[in-house]
């Protein structure tokens, strides 16, 4: 029931994300494609917002405005993975509003900014060492296209000038809207216990995730009927992205079940006792299930661990420098597959969408996450779990 809850919610924030267009005129488009280091804050504006609204959410306002920026090069796919990277993967980690893990663990009594000031470090040594590598391998990129004789004025010479400008605007308040009704879901459910509505046996839909269900596709309809068709028109928004995720998820959330079971039966007898080997074990599983289960059973085996200190949790206490590991990993390696993160293939259909080649499921983890992500993984594990 969550899970697929979960795939509705995904569907109505691309919804109301494909909305507002943004327009700008030629020293605005110069600006963001030639003035390199400007470039390179836009994913760090996206990470930063993506613990607000959401990984999905920030995912899908900002990568029509990034392909859009960036239409004039031939090579550009570099450029929407680092965004699957750092926007739809590491940017969610500071607020339980980022991604759902995290809000399972403020279910369970986290607090609300646990994890703001613990993964915050973690989160900007991530930040800087992406940046770098991506605004280095950017500029490379962009010299070589240069050099074949394009450049920003080849589309803004058969484009008319516009001035800058936002059409649609009064959605952001429809995803504040969902902001607020996850944060009231999480309320609801810490008064009323997880009680709700006995679908079958022990499948329960709560109260809150039932007002949560109600505010966001109020959200919905009041988008759909409040903007015009030609607003979504022109930000190239199309429905093929949704029905895609959601015909994949569906097939992997029914194939992960056995998995998940034998895990939370088992999972305490794999020994896992330190933060390094629940980092790792927590990443690589959230790598190609999904995430939020993943967290729970660790989370859960790291509060049968009988710590003394640390944070009171409704699964027992757990260690602080356990429940960074397991936070961290569940967010930050979802950006390995994929499949690690609903809007990590949503960016990968909306990309193709519109004509960029994107490497396959095999050659995203070869050519991209093995060489990029793995060694920042093990620098997190050796400066954050080993030598602390």
């Amino acid at each position: 029931m969550k899970k697929t809850f979960r795939i509705i919610i995904s569907a109505l924030l691309l919804l109301m994300a494909g909305a507002p267009a943004v327009f700008a005129d030629e020293a605005a488009h110069e600006a963001v494609n030639e003035a390199l280091p400007l470039w390179s804050i836009i994913p760090f504006a996206g990470m930063l917002l993506a613990s607000w609204i959401g990984t999905t959410g920030a995912a899908m306002l900002l990568i029509r405005p990034v392909i859009r920026a960036n239409e004039w090069r031939e090579k550009k796919a570099h450029i929407i993975i680092f965004f699957i990277f750092l926007v739809a993967n590491m940017g969610g980690c500071l607020t339980p509003l980022g991604d759902p893990p995290l809000f399972m663990g403020f279910q369970r009594n986290v607090p609300f900014f646990w994890t703001t000031t613990h993964l915050l470090p973690i989160l900007l040594f991530n930040m800087v060492i992406m940046l770098a590598v991506f605004f280095l391998m950017d500029r490379v990129f962009y010299k070589k296209e240069l050099a074949a004789g394009r450049s920003p004025q080849d589309i803004l010479k058969s484009s008319e000038k516009e001035k800058i400008a936002v059409e649609g605007g009064h959605n952001l308040i429809f995803i504040v809207m969902i902001v607020v009704a996850v944060i009231l879901s999480g309320i609801i459910n810490k008064q009323t216990g997880g009680a709700g509505w006995v679908v079958y046996d022990d499948c329960v839909f709560s109260w809150g995730s039932i007002t949560e269900c109600v505010i966001i596709m109020i959200a919905a309809l009041c988008s759909l009927l409040t903007t015009k068709k030609s607003t979504r028109q022109l930000n190239e928004f199309t429905y093929a992205p949704i029905a895609e995720v959601a015909k994949l998820f569906i097939g992997i959330f029914i194939t992960m079940i056995p998995a998940l079971a034998i895990l939370k039966v088992h999972g305490a007898d794999l020994g896992f006792d330190t933060p390094l080997e629940l980092f790792w074990s927590t990443g690589i599983l959230s790598s190609f299930l999904d995430n939020t289960p993943t967290y729970l059973v660790f989370l859960q085996v790291a509060g049968a661990l009988g710590q003394t200190t640390g944070v009171a949790t409704t699964v027992g206490m757990v260690g602080v420098k356990m429940l960074e590991a397991i936070s961290a990993g569940a967010v930050f390696m979802g950006a390995v597959t994929y499949i690690g993160n609903a809007p990590n293939f949503m960016v990968k259909s909306i990309a193709e969408e519109n004509k960029i080649k994107m490497p396959s499921f095999f050659g995203y983890i070869i050519k991209w996450s093995l060489p990029i992500l793995i060694p920042l993984f093990i620098l997190d594990s050796l400066v954050f779990f080993v030598f602390v």
